[in-house]
């Protein structure tokens, strides 16, 4: 998973089935650009030339959302950093496998967040509730409640940073950037709408 967490860990659904309006999911595509730059430029040349572009499209979407916003979105940072190191890796050494391993650590850095910050030490308060509290101060769930969908998120993070390994350990290179776009985009929206049916299920805004 790359660059879509804070949307689609804010994104919910009413009853009828209409987005929220204070996080459009525009914002989930925003998140998802430099996956889809890599997969275009991997069709149109090599995994080489996709790993640069990534490189490029992920620094031009932390500046594009800093110049828009005067913020940099930690989330997006921590996947700039991992996509520098990791597709410098590759582009360095000339081994694809670099490239691969970063979407597993980035999920897997997500899931050790969102675990961590149920603990006090961290706030004590978990983090799908700090993101999703911040766009939408109407929405109010109880305690553990907020703790049943922080888990969900962790236990995603988890099974999607696996899956990926599975995929590029046992498929071809053109599978696995298959997969990178539509398997991890599909899937996120699979859980989104399961999430937002949780929720609607437990709580109602008007």
């Amino acid at each position: 998973m790359d660059h879509y967490v804070p949307a689609a860990a804010r994104i919910r659904f009413r009853y009828y089935w209409r987005p929220s309006n204070t996080v459009p999911c525009m914002q989930l595509l925003f998140d998802f650009l430099p996956v889809i730059a890599f997969f275009v430029a991997y069709k149109l040349a090599n995994i080489y030339v996709a790993t640069l572009v990534i490189i490029i499209a992920t620094i031009l979407q932390v500046s594009i959302h800093w110049l828009r916003t005067r913020r940099v979105n930690p989330m997006h940072l921590v996947t700039a950093g991992l996509v520098l190191v990791f597709g410098g890796l590759t582009l360095a050494i000339h081994d694809p496998v670099f490239i691969m391993w970063k979407p597993t650590i980035v999920d897997w850095l997500f899931a050790a967040a969102f675990m961590a910050s149920q603990w006090r030490p961290f706030g004590g308060r978990p983090l799908v509730q700090r993101l999703m509290t911040s766009t939408d101060a109407t929405l109010s769930l109880s305690p553990a409640i907020w703790r049943r969908l922080n888990m969900a998120w962790v236990v995603f993070f988890l099974v999607m940073g696996a899956v990926n390994v599975v995929v590029f350990r046992n498929f071809d290179e053109s599978t696995w950037v298959n997969f990178k776009l539509f398997g991890m985009l599909g899937l996120t929206f699979v859980f989104i709408i399961a999430q937002g049916l949780w929720i609607a299920s437990r709580t109602h805004t008007p």
